[in-house]
């Protein structure tokens, strides 16, 4: 780069450098007020925001840019500008040592460009622009990004600035990082969220288009694509047939494929999934839209015997990154179970008259093995009602009377409805009933009963489960939990729910449960519910929620428990109206008596 003359002049600007910071101490103070400010949100948008107000204040410049270095893309991508053209902020993708601010990413040291226009390094952002200081962000050694400021004046920058950009820097790179590390964590939380919601979805709705289009909708609200289709494989044909598809959330057709052809057929052949940052450089790629640039094909499998396809595209090259491949991985396993499920209902209502009798007597049954009244308990006032979503429920609970001393309150829902779910329910509580009289504290006896059920394992079965110990003479209720909601407990007009958790019981070996101890009073009420009844849908398709759970209770306080639970199923019902009921639904009252 050619130097300038010593003659040269810049032209007068202000220094608010100079000026603010004329003792160190100053300065340790704007870079200790740095360092709050960053550290005081983990929301990206705004830290960046914040960023660039606290560049602002000390070193003035017309174009700004915060870029963060992308492992996926190998490059610099600005995340957060000010001045600069959309187009280029959504397209610029800038390698090590492209550019003024590559270079300094790759050397890990500020680059400051007196006039751009003698710096071959240059990439014009602007044509006004005449100086440029860039300043790479490091973090535990590890590039973090660049922050990018950019004149319309030669000679903008003195070296004073680098170095005060180059100590922001410093102090805002881990902070950056610490905001990146949440937004992945929240979208972890968010997929795990995603994949419950899909398996309840999966076990109520057997409309294989409507579950698809469920599926379509969750899946964009983790991975924004702009195509999402679903193939099934047809195995004597060799083919892989168009079954559903969305584009710009309209539903269109699309040709079938053959196996092996296409990123969808590669995907299918080879059984494993097939991701395409460019479809241009793909000769595999099919066009069914002329401006798809990236592909995610998954395939469907179920007992290793690929059933379909699941692909999403994007617009743009590279979109898909190896999380989205991770994430779709997860949910092709429940989508293809939920085929295999949907094909065995079909042959379900071919014997639908003999499943109606197989049906009732097992309900009948389990009016035998459920308590059908509330129990004669010393010091208690109970009040029950419960009811399947579909002709047998999942819902666990019994009451257990072991000696004068003390009683059991077990309460609890197994995975899943229906059949499957009620008989590992009969399960669970014949083996409390066996294990009740060994008198074993309430984790010691939920320990027991998890260890019982892997024994005998059952694919895909679990039962959340609360066990809680009554000793009338002390008021006292020992709890253990082992995955279920605590119950709600009203006292002195307030309502408050015991931290109370643990892992579900028939899922892992090894676990330890903890306890949680309550001293009640006399009219004290504790409610247990299940959560069919906060996940009750209404026409609206609303949730009954918890906060109406709660302001119903407190309404209910001077009820008898029965008047609760009878209050409680009425409320629900003139919630949903016509809609069906979501999930099993159980309720136990229980009031704290002389």
């Amino acid at each position: 780069m050619t130097q300038p003359s010593m003659t040269q002049t810049r032209a007068p600007h202000p220094r608010k450098t100079q000026v603010r910071f004329r003792e160190r101490a100053e300065l340790l103070d704007f870079l200790l007020e740095v360092s709050r400010i960053t550290a005081e949100t983990l929301d990206l948008d705004k830290l960046l925001e914040n960023v660039a107000a606290i560049v602002k204040e000390v070193v003035p410049y017309d174009l700004f840019a915060i870029l963060l270095w992308s492992d996926r893309q190998q490059g610099l991508t600005i995340r957060y500008s000010i001045g600069h053209r959309e187009e280029l902020v959504r397209t610029l993708v800038v390698p090590l040592n492209e550019g003024i601010t590559g270079a300094a990413a790759a050397s890990r040291e500020p680059i400051l460009v007196e006039d751009v226009r003698r710096d071959p390094r240059y990439l014009n952002a602007l044509d006004a622009v005449r100086s440029e200081l860039a300043v790479p962000m490091m973090a535990r050694g590890n590039l973090v990004g660049v922050i990018d400021l950019q004149s319309t004046r030669v000679n903008a920058y003195t070296a004073q600035e680098r170095s005060l950009i180059r100590l922001i820097g410093s102090r805002v790179a881990s902070s950056i990082e610490n905001a990146r590390l949440y937004r992945r964590i929240d979208r972890q939380n968010r997929t795990l969220r995603t994949l419950a919601h899909l398996s309840r979805e999966f076990s109520s709705i057997l409309d294989l288009d409507k579950l698809l289009g469920n599926i379509a909708n969750t899946t964009r609200a983790l991975i924004n694509y702009d195509a999402f289709s679903i193939f099934l494989l047809d195995a004597e044909r060799s083919v892989l047939r168009h079954r559903f598809s969305v584009r710009y959330d309209e539903r269109v057709h699309i040709d079938n494929v053959p196996m092996g052809k296409g990123i969808t057929g590669a995907a299918a052949e080879s059984g494993e999934a097939v991701r395409v940052l460019d479809t241009g450089a793909d000769p595999r790629y099919i066009s069914s839209h002329p401006d798809i640039r990236s592909e995610l094909a998954v395939p469907l499998i179920v007992q290793d015997r690929v059933v379909g396809v699941l692909d999403v595209e994007s617009n743009r090259i590279g979109h898909f990154t190896d999380d989205h491949q991770r994430t779709l991985t997860l949910l092709a396993g429940q989508i293809a179970s939920s085929i295999e499920n949907a094909r065995l209902y079909e042959e379900l209502a071919q014997r639908e008259q003999r499943m109606d009798q197989d049906l009732r007597a097992a309900r009948n049954l389990q009016r035998v093995l459920m308590p059908r009244s509330a129990p004669d308990i010393k010091g208690l006032e109970i009040g029950i009602r419960s009811r399947p979503a579909r002709e047998i429920s999942g819902d666990v609970f019994d009451f257990f009377e072991q000696a004068q001393d003390y009683s059991l309150i077990a309460f609890g829902d197994v995975s899943g409805k229906g059949a499957a779910a009620a008989l590992y329910g009969a399960l669970v509580s014949g083996l409390l009933r066996i294990l009740g009289p060994r008198r074993l504290r309430p984790s010691l006896l939920v320990k027991a009963l998890n260890e019982l059920l892997l024994e005998r394992k059952v694919d895909a079965q679990y039962a959340t489960l609360l066990l809680a110990q009554w000793e009338p003479e002390s008021r006292r209720l020992l709890m253990a939990n082992a995955g279920a909601e605590p119950p709600l407990l009203l006292h002195a007009g307030q309502v408050t729910r015991p931290m109370a958790e643990g892992v579900p019981i028939g899922l892992l070996e090894d676990r330890e449960y903890d306890e949680v101890e309550l001293r009640l009073e006399v009219g004290d009420l504790l409610l247990f519910y299940s959560d069919g009844i906060e996940d009750q849908l209404n026409a609206g398709d609303r949730d009954f929620s918890r906060d109406r759970v709660e302001q119903l209770l407190l309404q209910q306080a001077t009820a008898s428990p029965q008047a609760i639970a009878d209050t409680f199923f009425a409320a629900l019902d003139e919630f949903r109206g016509a809609t069906p009921i979501t999930d099993d639904q159980t309720i136990v009252a229980v009031r704290i008596t002389a």
